[in-house]
């Protein structure tokens, strides 16, 4: 887990994004129940590199040198940095911190609650039921199981867009 930008984040809300029209509604939805002077911190989640590519595994070898590999993570940051900004201007909180987590989602953002004593943690959830969410796991069903502090799951319903 790193972090990119960080401010006074102790007892903040987490606002956790993919940078998706439908995440940023979704958390906009979220920011939208609570009051004026909320300390919150933007939150996105970049998956871990895959080590595999520059040393192989059994007889294959490396698909990637090991510079290859940097830039490629150096590049991946950066676009997680890019989400964080996007979302912090979407949302009107050009103030609010940022963070960029690495690893599983759901595993990174209840750390990081953990870390920072959150007041809360609001993310959006893709709607999954039954047996597809079963299979494929879900980002906001682990981190409510979880979480360290009270979490918010939101979708976009009868929010409106804000410039």
């Amino acid at each position: 887990m790193s972090s990119t930008v960080s401010s006074n984040v102790s007892s903040a809300v987490l606002l956790c994004t993919d940078g998706s029209e439908l995440s940023i509604a979704a958390v906009r939805a979220g920011v939208s129940l609570f009051g004026p002077g909320t300390s919150f911190v933007v939150v996105t989640v970049m998956d871990e590199p895959d080590p595999m590519l520059v040393t192989g595994t059994g007889l294959a070898g490396g698909l990637m040198t090991a510079e290859e590999f940097e830039q490629a993570d150096t590049v991946a940051a950066g676009e997680a940095r890019a989400v964080l900004d996007s979302a912090r201007d979407a949302l009107g909180l050009a103030d609010a911190g940022s963070r960029v987590l690495r690893g599983p989602a759901g595993v990174a953002i209840c750390e990081l609650a953990e870390e920072l004593s959150a007041r809360a943690i609001v993310l959006g959830t893709r709607g999954r039921g039954g047996l597809r969410r079963a299979m494929l796991g879900s980002v906001s069903d682990h981190v409510i199981r979880n979480a360290p502090c009270p979490v918010v799951v939101t979708g976009d319903q009868g929010i409106p867009a804000t410039s």
